[in-house]
């Protein structure tokens, strides 16, 4: 037996899904710049973590770091709450990662002590928070709607290959950094990878941990695969930006140069409105 949801609660999650999607009203923007500063503050303690701190320093980015992974875990409910499918909206790619991304945190907050606290495989899971940036470049209104469609395709471009940068120098300093005295913090590491990934190789750095070597191969193979497909990409919808939706009645074949008045597959005869001025 089903029941339907009461208007009232309707009303509030529509009122909830809204505000986490808008961008233009001012409440929806405050939301954004919340999120997109909470995202920059989550990756910089991530950063600063790696690197000799004093006790007291220390605590307060752990903190910082909790206060900032129970509002994560607040937006994640109100997404869930809020949406028209919810199982769609857990089983999301996004929403996985959100969800991945303050797992480590929470462990160690419910499991307290060195031993999981110095688990090698909780600091690899954190370096997913860098994924989150993702969502914000989900649609043509990021930015408040004040961003094109061509500038969000070049933003995902570049941030494609920030966040390879980034989770291969995270992965790569979770394998090297206790073996390798050269990898004391993340900042060689990510030296590491950008001179690795950009084939200069000074060899003044080397993996010397077979995971290291296999974060290495995976992080130039995705360098290879990714980076060109999203690439191509970007030039495809910039060349479709050429083409008017036409379709040829006689083979079906869409998407015309402009000024074309016959289909260029089979010949045929088409009509479209074309200024010549332009």
């Amino acid at each position: 037996m089903t029941t339907e949801t009461e208007p009232g609660d309707r009303d509030l999650r529509e009122t909830v899904r809204f505000y986490l999607l808008d961008h233009r009203t001012p409440l929806g923007k405050a939301v954004d710049i919340a999120l997109l500063a909470l995202n920059l503050a989550f990756v910089a303690v991530f950063v600063a973590e790696t690197y000799p701190l004093s006790d007291a320093l220390r605590a307060r980015l752990w903190q910082l770091e909790v206060a900032i992974a129970v509002i994560f875990l607040m937006e994640y409910v109100l997404r869930l709450y809020g949406a028209g499918n919810r199982f769609a909206e857990f089983s999301n790619a996004y929403s996985v990662i959100d969800l991945i991304a303050i797992l480590p945190t929470f462990l160690v907050v419910l499991l307290p002590g060195a031993t999981i606290a110095n688990v090698g495989f909780l600091r690899v899971v954190r370096v997913v928070r860098v994924l989150r940036f993702y969502r914000f470049t989900d649609d043509a209104e990021f930015f408040f709607g004040r961003v094109s469609d061509n500038a969000l395709r070049a933003l995902k471009l570049l941030l494609t290959v920030l966040v390879l940068l980034f989770v291969s120098a995270g992965l790569f300093y979770s394998a090297e950094h206790a073996a390798n005295p050269e990898v004391a913090n993340f900042g060689d590491a990510f030296y590491y990878v950008v001179v690795t990934l950009s084939t200069t190789g000074f060899g003044d750095i080397i993996p010397v941990t077979t995971a290291g070597r296999w974060v290495t191969v995976a992080s130039i193979l995705a360098g290879i695969i990714v980076i060109p497909w999203q690439a191509s990409k970007i030039v495809r919808e910039w060349s479709r930006k050429e083409t008017v939706d036409v379709t040829c009645p006689n083979c079906g074949l869409s998407s015309h140069d402009r000024d074309a008045s016959h289909c260029k597959a089979c010949g045929h005869v088409i009509y479209q409105e074309f200024d010549s001025r332009r």
